[in-house]
């Protein structure tokens, strides 16, 4: 990778910077190339799934519906909690209180939760909890205020009998 020859004057330094400029035109057009080739083969499924949903009567209207949720879902306000309560608020619900609720009611439940929660976002839930914590904590005691200030004394008195020590031992010399 690296040039083994030496750079000994300017013209030396040109030739190695078109030569680099040169080499990293070709890494960004070959990086470019297998970016597209991925995203072709990502978006197959994608493609297959929507060459079977357009004969499907029907299927247009559903499209419509689900995305105005994933308009929600994906806000600009939606960070990582979001998102985590988004995924798992469903499986509680269906797996805990609709156990044997039927797949109407469960995918209801689905779109509604994720609505919902699309509105909660991390800011939200920690200014909520600050303002519990604030009404449950306890208010400062003047205890405090009257300990600390016998601490002062106890330091201005140490200090000034260190003082006095000093003035006596240099008295004595």
């Amino acid at each position: 990778m690296k040039n083994s020859e030496k750079i000994n004057n300017i013209h030396d330094l040109k030739a190695e910077i078109a030569r680099l400029s040169l080499r990293r035109k070709e890494q960004e057009a070959y990086l470019a190339d297998q970016y597209n080739l991925l995203r072709v083969k990502i978006s197959a499924p994608i493609r297959f799934f929507q060459r079977i949903t357009s004969h499907v009567p029907g299927a247009g209207m559903l499209k419509g519906f689900t995305s105005g949720v994933a308009k929600a879902v994906q806000s600009k306000d939606a960070d990582w909690l979001t998102r985590v309560l988004q995924l798992g608020a469903p499986i509680v619900l269906n797996s805990t209180l609709l156990r044997k609720a039927g797949w109407f009611k469960k995918a209801m439940v689905l779109l509604a939760s994720e609505t919902a929660i699309g509105q909660v976002n991390q800011d939200k839930i920690s200014g909520f909890v600050n303002k519990i914590t604030s009404f449950i904590k306890p208010k400062k005691k003047k205890k405090k205020k009257k300990i600390d200030a016998e601490i002062e004394k106890i330091a201005i008195m140490e200090q000034q009998a260190a003082i006095l020590e000093d003035e006596r031992f240099t008295d004595k010399t």
